[in-house]
């Protein structure tokens, strides 16, 4: 056989095996586990089952249908967008940030990926039996502290105490209400064949911040967590990019790997990475190496993904690269039609692979 015909021919072996894989992720997901498990808040695969084959159908909403990281709310001609968010974390402080200021930014951050101008908060906390007084007065002044920064009120809250040893110190669940901004119409299903995709900072130092601070590599290295409301970024991408914005996702669990292959689902569309064109922090890099993780599924609290047309990728780059945390933003990749739903990784040394969902829980919950 000549290297010609082989190499066709492998060509097509591999044809095929993305058309297995794309037939087999186009198939509606069924909640059929017999009980609840770590993976299933992880952000990968057993999550996608549990609410595309439990939560969406039992509550039939049209607004959680679009997947998206806030429900679009019209009330009385005000278009208004609502998130809520939980927030487990272990240690509650580490550097960069802590649960306080995590469950704020968080929550301010599905709001303005979902191109909505965050207005107010609620918080609600569960506090453990045995939480020094110290540590509470600390986190609640970090939420203080964080609201003001982005912008937003606490409106409203609820406490509970819960007996020692049925929490983690404390646990913070938050609701936000923004106002969607009409610079631009953002979707889970707008994305088209053409577009750039855009991150706007290094991936991965979030989660690695963490488990450096619980000592699980035993690896000596100054990582802090990306923690910040990505608000302004947004604001800068709405008035750079504006109409050629089409969608938006802020990378916390299962980090840009898993945000980026809901969206290739919910669009149809194939998105191709080039591995190299991610910026990843030397110690994160080091960390992954260790522990054999891609970074690229590393939950992130300051990172999100863009879609933006192709008339539109450079003003948009502009925009990101002039913002808070965003010097390092970048063009990683570019969308295509065929093999809909898929995420392939050009690596650095010419070939490509399948960047799927997490199919377990390889990492501790870490947002």
């Amino acid at each position: 056989m000549s290297e010609r015909t082989a190499t066709r021919d492998g060509g097509g072996r591999e044809r095929r095996i993305r058309e297995i894989v794309a037939t087999a992720r186009g198939k509606r997901p069924r909640f059929r586990d017999e009980i609840v498990t770590m993976a299933h808040g992880a952000g990968g695969k057993a999550s996608q089952t549990l609410i595309e084959g439990l939560l969406e159908p039992a509550f039939g909403s049209a607004a959680l249908a679009e997947l998206g990281d806030a429900g679009a709310v019209d009330a009385g001609g005000a278009a208004l967008a609502l998130t809520t968010d939980s927030f487990v974390v272990r240690p509650i402080r580490f550097p960069g940030g802590s649960i306080g200021e995590l469950a704020v930014n968080g929550t301010v951050n599905d709001l303005a990926v979902s191109a909505a101008r965050p207005l107010a908060l609620t918080v609600s906390l569960v506090l453990e039996e045995g939480l020094e007084s110290d540590a509470l007065r600390a986190e609640v002044e970090a939420m203080a502290s964080a609201a003001g920064a982005a912008g937003v009120e606490v409106v409203a809250g609820d406490t509970k105490v819960v007996e020692r040893g049925r929490c983690d110190s404390m646990y913070v669940c938050t609701t936000g209400l923004g106002a969607r901004d009409g610079r631009a119409s953002v979707g889970t299903r707008a994305i088209a064949p053409g577009d750039r995709v855009l991150v706007s900072g290094p991936v991965g130092s979030h989660g690695t911040a963490i488990m450096l601070a619980r000592d699980d590599l035993g690896l000596d290295a100054d990582v802090r967590s990306d923690t910040r409301s990505l608000w302004p970024a947004v604001d800068a991408l709405l008035d750079a990019a504006g109409p050629h914005l089409r969608c938006m996702r802020d990378a916390t669990r299962g980090g840009v790997a898993s945000a980026l292959n809901e969206l290739a689902r919910a669009s149809a569309v194939a998105v191709t990475v080039r591995e190299r064109e991610v910026p990843v922090d030397p110690p994160v890099a080091a960390a992954s190496e260790l522990l054999g993780i891609d970074p690229m599924y590393i939950a992130n609290e300051g990172v999100m993904v863009a879609f933006v047309a192709p008339e539109g990728a450079d003003a948009a780059l502009a925009a990101l690269r002039a913002s808070p945390g965003g010097e390092r933003a970048a063009v990683v990749g570019e969308v295509a039609d065929d093999p809909p739903g898929m995420v392939l990784v050009e690596t650095p040394f010419g070939g490509s692979r399948v960047m799927d969902l997490l199919a377990g829980d390889p990492l501790p919950r870490i947002c």
